[in-house]
């Protein structure tokens, strides 16, 4: 097959047909453990492991119940406050949360941005925001503007709101375009952007078209949610946004996600990193599990 022979619509139909046909109904068990992880468990096959960090990959999941593995989980959470009547005092205490237990990030609105890098100076915790939050309806160039000054403010990763509308009219080139203009923005200041495909609103062949497109415009993650369209992450649709972008990409699971078990369940679906606002709830579970 020949890619230049087809159109972007064409192509998504293909790469659609294709993945779910192939999409089994249940995860393949593991032979060492049990497990839907195909044999590469961090904790009964460590060599295995060292193996695939070897070739290439940069996270790999593991069981939870350990305190080695608590943290790694810590390592893997965007502990998130995104609430509109989220307080100044609620962000201090998010990030001091997060310094202590060493949360890959805090997400908060754009109108903290500046009190949360402020207070995480010096720390191994980055600032995320949103972007066309939480409808993905903006323009555009409102999103890409929106990115810039976020950045400018101390942002270093991004999670913006694919144009679900336009996703579902069949518009394919203008979601791309609408991506791209924020990941060209964040990746010339060495950002990452997550596309949040609000899957709840989705049918599952809109699911991979939404991820389709986000691999084709440049993203680092595609994200299960918002939150805040009545629906969170599940994990079929982890397993699913995981078989769409192989291992090219992150999978950010997020909405609904408030314990260790929950948290695991992604993880092993394919989730390599979780937004959830109850992250010391779930580790401190994880570690007295």
């Amino acid at each position: 097959m020949t890619l230049a022979n087809y159109s972007l619509e064409q192509l998504v139909d293909i790469i659609t047909r294709e993945v779910m046909a192939a999409y089994p109904p249940d995860g393949r068990e593991c032979a060492t453990c049990g497990d839907a992880c195909n044999g590469h468990c961090v904790s009964r096959s460590p060599e295995a492991a060292r193996n695939i960090v070897a070739a290439g990959a940069s996270r790999l999941t593991a069981h939870l119940g350990t305190g080695q593995v608590a943290a790694d989980l810590a390592r893997l959470i965007d502990h998130t406050l995104l609430k509109p009547n989220a307080t100044e005092a609620q962000i201090r205490k998010l990030c001091q949360e997060a310094k202590q237990y060493h949360f890959a990030s805090v997400c908060v609105n754009p109108t903290w941005v500046p009190l949360a890098a402020q207070e995480l100076v010096g720390t191994d915790v980055l600032v995320c925001t949103v972007i066309g939050f939480p409808l993905g309806a903006t323009l555009p160039e409102v999103k890409a503007f929106e990115a810039e000054r976020s950045l400018m403010l101390g942002a270093r990763e991004l999670d913006m709101v694919i144009n679900v509308g336009a996703l579902k009219s069949g518009h394919y080139d203008f979601v791309q375009r609408d991506i791209a203009g924020v990941v060209d923005v964040a990746h010339a200041r060495g950002a990452l952007v997550k596309v949040i495909i609000e899957t709840v609103l989705l049918t599952d062949e809109e699911k991979v078209e939404a991820c389709v497109l986000s691999q084709a415009a440049g993203a680092d993650y595609v994200k299960t949610s918002t939150g805040f369209a009545g629906g969170g992450a599940t994990v079929e649709d982890v397993a699913l946004m995981r078989r769409v972008v192989g291992s090219q990409m992150g999978v950010k699971a997020s909405g609904g996600i408030s314990s260790a078990e929950k948290a695991e369940a992604m993880i092993r679906a394919g989730a390599t990193r979780i937004g959830a606002s109850a992250g010391v709830k779930i580790v401190q579970q994880a570690r007295s599990g």
